[in-house]
């Protein structure tokens, strides 16, 4: 029943326990139950809205920051992510393979806030040895869902 919850509520987080239970065939207490236990284990570890930002008024900036950093003794780069998470612009922090080790997803106003964070914060951590900062133009998709009606083919057309 676990897996079937957890494939409901991750498109749906706005869905109620009893419509949650009526659409598996389970018991609405049991559903509960298994909710309250998911919550407690940190499997399930927060309800978020999906916000087309692009379709308001309020200005964001979000840039994808690559890091590379020297893991401390003893500590690996668990302290390093817990430190960098840390900053309130921070949305993600994820340890990556290849040519960088982490992945850090940032919100900000500005581009200008984003190079502020990047010189003041990010690249004065003693275990950073280099970044690189990447600015998202336009989301498509995000979290699964699509944000936009498809692509917009914007060349005119000639009609003969």
């Amino acid at each position: 029943m676990r897996e079937r919850i957890l494939a409901v509520i991750e498109k749906n987080s706005k869905i109620s326990v009893k419509e949650l239970a009526d659409l598996l065939g389970e018991n609405e207490a049991a559903v509960a139950a298994e909710i309250a236990e998911m919550e407690s284990e940190h499997v399930i570890c927060g309800y978020h809205t999906l916000i087309n930002w692009d379709n308001t008024d309020e200005e964001k900036v979000i840039a994808l920051i690559e890091v590379k950093v020297t893991p401390q003794r003893e500590m690996g780069f668990d302290k390093i992510a817990e430190r960098i998470y840390q900053y309130s612009e921070v949305k993600s922090v994820y340890l990556m393979s290849g040519g960088y080790d982490f992945t850090v997803m940032l919100e900000a106003k500005t581009m200008r806030a984003v190079a502020q964070f990047v010189s003041e914060k990010l690249s004065t951590i003693d275990s950073v040895l280099s970044t690189a900062t990447h600015f998202v133009l336009k989301k498509y998709k995000d979290h699964g869902t699509v944000l936009c009606d498809g692509p917009q083919d914007e060349r005119m057309m000639i009609v003969p």
